[in-house]
């Protein structure tokens, strides 16, 4: 690992104005992504500045739906009563990540930053445009099963690892930024970006730029009892998703009044669904909307050598994950 100085902020202003000086500075909280990305040599951060003692934890209402600060850990965050009650997809979806140590460690804007487990990514002797811009993506010829079906580019095909993420898509939260510039929101549609021809560039932030708070819209509560995040992986536990369906329904006497699909484990960037979405408002509550909304949502997928499974795959657990948020076989 590089050798790096630390600073600890004692506030917003210092930790943002210490970070824009260097292009080479990072924000450091939970760490559990960096701190990996430092040891293999894929990071080179000159200056860590830790945000943890900053008073960015507090989860509360605010305009009638719920504001989830960015260092609040992800176990506080997923157990919270607030959340739980008011938004179980978010909860579900943070529970399903990782391991309890980790969620123990790992903070709710950091799940926001957090960056693709490509393998090509992490081995600095193989090539890869997201970690050396120009050198290629060895993904496209290569063992690319994990890798995405939508959203893709000739530049990368990397997928984008968070669950949180998936749910924060469906629910069309917000998320709250400091910069040397002053304030601003971005909606989280906004936040993550495809791979085009940039793909070393995760996030529409820039540099300097502080997450502060997720806000969770107050309209998103009307999905609270009809909601269901599904992770398929290789592992029941500490792996990421081969595919992810972030599933929520407004239903009014069999029909479905709105409708939001997320997709995880599929593309660059957590992926709204929103052809799925489309075919479900309006339409009555049966396995055969779910499955028209389920061909709709992957019309447009393009697998390669490995993982061209996952397009299958994807159409099963979006059906899955629909009927679970219908409310036949919940087991939760």
């Amino acid at each position: 690992m590089k050798p790096f100085a630390y600073t600890r902020a004692t506030t917003n202003q210092i930790a943002i104005e210490t970070v824009a000086r260097d292009q080479a500075t990072r924000f450091i909280a939970g760490g559990t992504n960096l701190v990996d990305l430092m040891k293999e040599d894929v990071e080179h951060p000159n200056h860590l500045v830790d945000i943890n003692r900053l008073q960015l934890t507090r989860i509360e209402e605010r305009d009638g739906g719920l504001r989830l600060g960015a260092l609040a850990r992800n176990s506080d965050t997923a157990n919270h009563r607030l959340v739980r009650e008011g938004y179980p997809l978010v909860s579900q979806a943070i529970l399903s990540g990782a391991s309890a140590q980790l969620r123990n460690a790992a903070t709710n804007g950091g799940n926001l930053m957090q960056r693709t487990r490509c393998y090509y990514f992490y081995d600095p002797v193989l090539p890869c445009n997201k970690r050396q811009p120009g050198s290629g993506c060895g993904a496209l010829e290569g063992f690319n099963r994990m890798h995405a079906i939508l959203g893709a580019s000739p530049q990368c095909i990397a997928t984008h690892p968070s669950d949180m993420c998936v749910a924060l898509t469906a629910l069309e939260a917000v998320v709250q930024v400091e910069g040397p510039q002053g304030s601003r929101t971005i909606p989280f549609a906004d936040f993550h970006r495809l791979p085009g021809d940039t793909p070393q560039i995760d996030t529409n932030l820039k540099h300097g730029e502080l997450i502060t708070a997720i806000d969770l819209p107050a309209g998103a509560k009307v999905f609270a009892p009809n909601s269901y995040y599904l992770k398929i992986r290789d592992r029941a536990s500490y792996a990421f998703a081969l595919v992810s369906v972030a599933a929520a329904l407004q239903i009014q006497n069999g029909t479905i009044r709105q409708a939001r699909v997320a997709l995880g484990g599929v593309a660059h960037k957590p992926w709204r669904a929103r052809e799925a979405e489309a075919v479900l408002t309006g339409a009555a509550v049966n396995q055969q909307t779910f499955r028209r909304a389920a061909e709709a949502a992957l019309e447009k997928a393009q697998g390669y050598k490995h993982n061209s499974f996952k397009i299958e795959l994807g159409r099963r657990a979006i059906v899955r994950a629909l009927i679970t948020a219908a409310g036949e076989g919940r087991t939760a």
